[in-house]
Parts: C-alpha cells; sequence; structure tokens
C-alpha cells in the first residue's frame, strides 16, 4: 500500500530510510501462529475522504482482513519468537519509551490481558507482526470500507442511531484498559472495529490534516482543511473525522493506550 513513510510528518523520509526500516522490520520475523481471517469482497466505495485526482467512489480490491484485533496473547508469542520486538531490545527508531509499557514484564503479560486488544505498539511493531502473517496493515480505504457495516448492513453510514452509537464510545474516557475481543460480528463477518480500540492503518501519515488550504492540491498527500471537514464528502460523519485527525497526528514510533492493529493480506487463491 503505497503511502508517505511514517516519522516524518509533511515530508517522505529518504529513501535510504526507509529501506533500512522496512529490512529491520520485516526481514528477520519468524512467522505467527494460524489466525482466523475472512475474505472481504471489493466494490466502489464513497469514501468520506475525496482524493484530488480519484472520483469519490474509491474502487476497493477484495481482501481477507483479521476477524478480531491482535490481543495482548497474541503479540508476546510474536515477541517471544522475534525478541528484537521486545520492549528491552527494540532500537529506539522504531518505537518510543513507552511502548508495550503496560505488561509486567518485557516478556509477560497478566492473565487478565490476554485476550485484549495489544496496544501501546508503534506501526513498526505492527507492521512486522502483519508480515508474520503474510499480511500487511491495511489501508485507510479499506479499513473505513469494512467499519461502515453494521451487524446487518454493509454500510450503515447514513443510519443516525448508529452513528450515535460510534460517536458515544469516541466520547468515552480512554484511561483504563480495553475490554475482551468477541464483540458482534458485522456483515462482514468482522469484529469490535468499533468499540474497543482504534487501529492504525498502513498510510495513517498521508492523511494529513493541514490548516492551510493553499497545500489542497499536493498530489501525493490526502490532505484537508482542519476548519471543520470542509474537505470531507460527508460533513456529518464527526467519528470518522475524529479518528483522522487522531491518526494524521501520529509518527510511526508513537504508542498510545487506545491504539491496536489487525491485519490484512490478497484473499485466498488470489495473487498477491
Amino acid at each position: 500500500m503505497a503511502g508517505i513513510v511514517p516519522g516524518v510528518k509533511g515530508a517522505a523520509r529518504r529513501s535510504g530510510d526507509r529501506l533500512a526500516a522496512t529490512l529491520f522490520s520485516l526481514a528477520w520475523v519468524v512467522p505467527a501462529l494460524a489466525a482466523d481471517y475472512v475474505d472481504v469482497p471489493g466494490g466502489a466505495f464513497q469514501s468520506v475522504l475525496p482524493l484530488a485526482e480519484t472520483p469519490l467512489d474509491v474502487v476497493i480490491k477484495p481482501f481477507a482482513m483479521r476477524v478480531e484485533p491482535v490481543t495482548n496473547r497474541e503479540f508476546l508469542d510474536f515477541v517471544q519468537r522475534n525478541p528484537q520486538w521486545r520492549r528491552d531490545k527494540v532500537p529506539a527508531i522504531f518505537s518510543e519509551s513507552r511502548y508495550l509499557g503496560h505488561w509486567p514484564s518485557a516478556d509477560a503479560i497478566a492473565d487478565t490481558q490476554s485476550l485484549q486488544p495489544v496496544v501501546m505498539v508503534s506501526w513498526f511493531a505492527a507492521q512486522a507482526y502483519c508480515e508474520s502473517e503474510n499480511a500487511r496493515l491495511p489501508g485507510w480505504h479499506e479499513w473505513e470500507y469494512v467499519a461502515a457495516a453494521d451487524a446487518t448492513r454493509s454500510d450503515a453510514r447514513t443510519d443516525p442511531a448508529w452513528r450515535n452509537r460510534i460517536l458515544s464510545w469516541y466520547a468515552r474516557p480512554s484511561g483504563s484498559a480495553p475490554a475482551a475481543i468477541g464483540g458482534e460480528a458485522n456483515a462482514y463477518g468482522l469484529r469490535d472495529l468499533h468499540g474497543l480500540v482504534w487501529e492504525w492503518v498502513d498510510d495513517f501519515n498521508a492523511l494529513m490534516v493541514s490548516a492551510d488550504n493553499r497545500e489542497q492540491g499536493d498530489p501525493d498527500l490526502m490532505k484537508f482543511c482542519g476548519a471543520g471537514a470542509l474537505s470531507m464528502q460527508d460533513r456529518d460523519n464527526y467519528a470518522v473525522l475524529m479518528r483522522i485527525a487522531m491518526l494524521s497526528s501520529l509518527e510511526g514510533d508513537d504508542v498510545t493506550g487506545n491504539l491496536g492493529f489487525r491485519c490484512v493480506r490478497p484473499v485466498t487463491g488470489a495473487a498477491p
């Protein structure tokens, strides 16, 4: 998925730095245990982020997505198999000092954390984990596409009750640990896209919110005016705007207590 390399807001990282980051995060990863993925059909989708050089109807290719976010137990297995991603060994360039700071030690979790979505992980660590499942982080449009669904409809965004449920979750303080995974499945068979944690996307650093609307013609960035969603197709979808604003404020090494991830990969039998 093309995008701006994380860690440098508003400018691309030097190609040598990008290559080094990719080699470190992807080359030496021991495969993870099997995880449940479901196939998501593609289709035309009206994104809230219209791109300058594409129509509003974004064409989503079929892909497979992890049913639930990655849990602490799964990420613990990953760091045990790939100790370069332990919090006491990971290089500072790939994660800030709070990385996995909610774990009692670098190689152990509390029993109560086992089925909670892992948080306090950097974009680099999330990307490396997905590679261990022969997968990648979803692009923004892929994530937005599946997150628009409720239990019975592939696109519930015009339903005020659905929007209010999402907004009420966003309004709750996020100081406590997230609950365990296992919420109601949406129309695609995916769980916990809302209600537990926010999620990394591959191209998060291209979702740049800019206060200067003179920059809106930049073909390399999906930039939007920060003065009230003026560039968004759906101006009432404040929950999505909040997520975009949060993601665009991050660096690739940042971690937060309410940000986890899940992975995507090609559908079964499709070419990579």
